[in-house]
């Protein structure tokens, strides 16, 4: 059995339980995966990328590792993922190839302190989904963690300096992110509907639908002139978004809904501007200040209420 194979499985009864403990680690992993994608966006920032074709390298990228590694549990699914075609499709191109290619389209035309605020509303809009899409209930410690940890993602942004607040100033990059962030949403929520395979075959599935859905606008940009360009800053990117921020990334998110539950879950997204934070201190030789601090401990308070309480029921 390959590694992809036994990390972890799909949704099935055979599933062996994560403490709560593991399954906050897995989740704070999957917000260092996606914190360590913004910090290598800033790095080659300048450096022309296309969108839609950038996304649909990564996709193919963890399509073939997916099948390479994970074949014998892919051919072993493969009726399963017949079988439910639809419902993979509509998962993959939700949180997989319009939530990954809109991530960079809203980078094209935000800062760093839009991309901040608009990105820690995802928490409130994942509960808000599960409530909508399968009537979840959300108790009021959860919502006073997201509170909490959405005061820190403000004061890290925004420096605790209040005149950058009453500048701040929406744009079309912001609504694309917004929107984002809603389908990353639906995604988180709808997790519950994947069938019952090896997470490798899952993959597989997510893979290829983002793949069918985007390549047309990648098209459309090749024939632009927007083309993609195989040099080191391109292709290490892309073997980032794939190894990273898509399969390690989506194993340890999809497990620690399994675990906490998706409103529990979405409260760790307020863990990536912190890890972004500390990414480009280390990395990128920003300096730390108070205001790093101060959000650092509210967003860690705030996650760490958010996660209290007895694992949530499941509902039909």
């Amino acid at each position: 059995m390959t590694l992809v194979e036994s990390s972890v499985r799909g949704a099935s009864a055979t599933t062996p339980k994560t403490s709560t403990l593991v399954a906050s680690l897995l989740l704070a992993l999957a917000a260092l995966s996606w914190s360590g994608n913004h910090i290598i966006a800033r790095y080659i920032g300048g450096h022309a990328v296309p969108s839609w074709s950038l996304n649909v390298a990564r996709w193919v990228i963890v399509a073939a590792l997916t099948a390479l590694f994970g074949w014998p549990a892919l051919r072993r699914d493969w009726p399963v993922i017949a079988r439910h075609w639809r419902v993979l499709l509509f998962l993959g191109a939700v949180g997989g190839g319009f939530f990954g290619a809109l991530q960079y389209v809203g980078l094209r035309y935000t800062g760093a302190l839009n991309m901040g605020v608009m990105n820690s509303v995802a928490p409130a809009l994942i509960a808000l989904a599960s409530f909508v899409i399968f009537r979840d209930a959300v108790r009021w410690v959860q919502i006073v963690g997201i509170c909490i940890s959405l005061s820190g993602v403000v004061a890290i942004v925004s420096k605790l300096d209040v005149d950058i607040l009453r500048n701040f100033a929406f744009n079309g990059g912001d609504l694309i992110i917004v929107l984002n962030m809603a389908l990353w949403a639906v995604y988180s929520a709808c997790l519950r509907l994947k069938p019952a395979m090896a997470m490798s075959s899952f993959l597989f599935a997510v893979a290829v639908s983002s793949v069918v859905v985007t390549l047309p606008f990648a098209a459309l940009e090749f024939e632009q002139g927007e083309l993609l360009a195989f040099d080191v800053m391109t292709v290490g990117a892309a073997i980032y978004a794939a190894v990273i921020s898509s399969i390690l990334a989506y194993i340890c998110w999809g497990r620690g809904i399994d675990t906490l539950g998706v409103a529990r879950a979405g409260s760790f997204l307020h863990l990536v501007p912190l890890f972004g934070a500390l990414l480009a201190t280390t990395l990128l030789g920003e300096q730390l200040g108070l205001h790093h601090l101060v959000g650092f401990g509210l967003i860690l308070a705030g996650v760490t209420l958010a996660v209290r309480g007895p694992p949530p029921k499941p509902r039909a």
